[in-house]
């Protein structure tokens, strides 16, 4: 009689790999964490470590300097960094999405320029969809560019761009046909080159400001900005597959993107939800009331149950997107579905873990304080919840019409 294998069971490589992240960050993050949320700091120390292990590269196919894994195993390294703060997977997600895009789409040209660079962290990439007033409909941009001569002028504002001061490299949407049939079909990807760390860029960057970060109620160590273009000079080249294949394709590129996106938030909102449960689990045990540990309380064996089983439920559903998406296959209702499911669940947990915790739960001197003030994020991060019922709504109708 043949064995089932555990849907979630690791591969060697998986096992060592994860062993290393949940090591680094159980020595450098967690201990760590407190202070550069606090201070709203740049853990500079913990990404010079994270380029060191080559985490910038995960993805990146070895003949570029990376590691060449799979997104399944990207999943399961994100889960492990969002365990020790969400905040450090911010760091590398656009970063894994603008590599994403070139690996999939870029020009040989591209892919030589920038990858090896990536790789090793000596460039990072944010990725920019967002305006102050589109929300969640992408199709409503307004950033816009024009062609003049061997470059593309582009005037507008970008928002909430993860990484927007720090990255060299923008991977923008922006309008270049307003009289399409269809607004989708005008629109381009371009890889818009930047001077990381500089507010106000100058020379061939010039027209690219970065104004102050925004302040957020958590997410906080990593920033989130605007991005203002005003004549700023992208040079055709720079349209992520080139011009004759990229030009007005930007749009069908970047919902490819959103889905290993999705699938990203959705293992932020597994490490967020496993870390509210580890202290969840570790404080009941140790709290006394009515002359016993709290755990011994049927009430709060009932929330530590309920978290447990969303953990493992958002965990299989993310592994399950990850692993449709390294077959080849679309995946955007199964990665929504991970999305809408685990940041519900990082909710949920963080917030039964914060009861659990008392009064206490509500000091800073408490772990559980500041994933309260972070897990929101993935309510709203890469589409809303209400969004992600929309596209499994539409993409279960569109599968099995009548």
């Amino acid at each position: 009689m043949a064995v089932a294998v555990p849907f979630e069971e690791k591969t060697d490589e998986q096992q060592a790999i994860t062993e290393m992240v949940r090591q680094f960050a159980d020595e450098q993050i967690l201990p760590n964490a407190e202070h550069f949320d606090h201070e709203d700091e740049f853990p500079t120390e913990i990404v010079a470590q994270m380029k060191e292990l080559g985490l910038f590269g995960v993805t990146i196919p070895e003949e570029y300097g990376g590691m060449g894994l799979d997104l399944t195993t990207y999943v399961m390294i994100v889960e492990e960094l969002s365990r020790g703060w969400i905040s450090i997977s911010g760091i590398i997600n656009t970063h894994f999405i603008g590599s994403y895009l070139l690996m999939k789409y870029g020009t040989d040209e591209q892919k030589q320029n920038y990858l090896p660079r990536m790789a090793t962290g000596e460039i990072r990439a944010a990725f920019s969809l967002s305006e102050p007033e589109m929300g969640s409909d992408v199709q409503a941009i307004k950033t816009s560019a024009k062609k003049d001569g061997d470059h593309w002028v582009i005037d507008g504002q970008k928002m909430w761009v993860t990484n927007g001061l720090r990255s060299d490299l923008v991977f923008v949407l922006v309008k270049t046909n307003p009289d399409a049939a269809k607004r989708h079909q005008g629109m381009t990807c371009f890889i818009a080159e930047k001077e990381g760390g500089v507010s106000e860029n100058t020379g061939d960057y010039a027209g690219l400001n970065v104004p102050p970060p925004l302040k957020k109620m958590g997410y906080k160590g990593v920033e989130s900005t605007e991005l203002v273009f005003d004549g700023y000079r992208c040079p055709a080249a720079n349209i992520l597959g080139g011009e004759e294949d990229g030009l007005n394709n930007g749009f069908s590129q970047m919902m490819d993107a959103l889905e290993v996106g999705r699938a990203n938030v959705a293992a932020r909102g597994v490490g967020i939800a496993q870390r509210a449960l580890e202290l969840a689990l570790k404080y009941s045990q140790e709290r006394k009331s009515f002359g016993k540990p709290i755990c011994e309380h049927q009430a709060i064996q009932f929330k530590l149950a309920d978290m447990a089983t969303q953990v493992e439920a958002a965990r299989l559903l993310t592994i399950r997107a990850a692993r449709l998406k390294d077959s080849g296959q679309r995946s955007e209702m199964e990665a929504g579905m991970a999305k809408l499911f685990a940041s519900e669940a990082g909710r949920f947990c963080v917030e039964e873990s914060f009861r659990i915790h008392g009064g206490y739960g509500y000091s800073k001197e408490y772990e559980i304080e500041r994933l309260y003030r972070d897990a929101p994020l993935l309510l709203i991060g890469e589409g809303t919840s209400e969004i992600q019922r929309m596209v499994i709504g539409k993409t279960l109708l569109a599968r099995h019409k009548i």
